[in-house]
C-alpha cells in the first residue's frame, strides 16, 4: 500500500473527526423515565444540557424515587446518543471506504 496514500487518509479521518466532534455538540437527544416525570437533555458528547422534573415528586419521601428515575432517564438518553453517535460516525467512515466496524484510537 502507498505510504503517502494512507498518510492522506489518516490526516482526512483527523480532519472528519474534528468537523464530527464540532458537529456532535448540536445533537440533542432526550431521555425519559416515569412516564415523562423526569426528562434528560443531552447533546452527542454525553453532556447533559437540560432537566426537567415533574414538581409532584418534589417531596422527601419521593427523594429515592427521585433519584432513580433521574439515574433512568440519564441512562435512556445516553442510549439514545451513543446510537446517533455511533450511526454519524460510520456514515463519515463509509465516505471515507474505511470498512464497517473499524475502531478508531479515539
Amino acid at each position: 500500500m502507498d505510504i503517502l496514500k494512507m498518510m492522506g487518509k489518516a490526516r482526512e479521518l483527523q480532519t472528519r473527526m474534528g468537523d464530527l466532534q464540532e458537529e456532535l455538540k448540536t445533537v440533542e437527544v432526550t431521555g425519559e423515565s416515569g412516564a415523562g416525570s423526569v426528562v434528560v437533555r443531552l447533546n452527542g458528547q454525553m453532556t447533559m444540557t437540560a432537566i426537567t422534573i415533574d414538581p409532584a415528586l418534589m417531596k422527601p419521601e419521593e427523594k429515592e424515587i427521585l433519584e432513580d428515575l433521574i439515574i433512568a432517564a440519564v441512562a435512556d438518553a445516553r442510549g439514545k446518543a451513543e446510537t446517533e453517535v455511533q450511526a454519524k460516525t460510520q456514515g463519515m467512515m463509509g465516505d471515507m471506504g474505511l470498512p464497517p466496524g473499524f475502531k478508531l484510537p479515539f
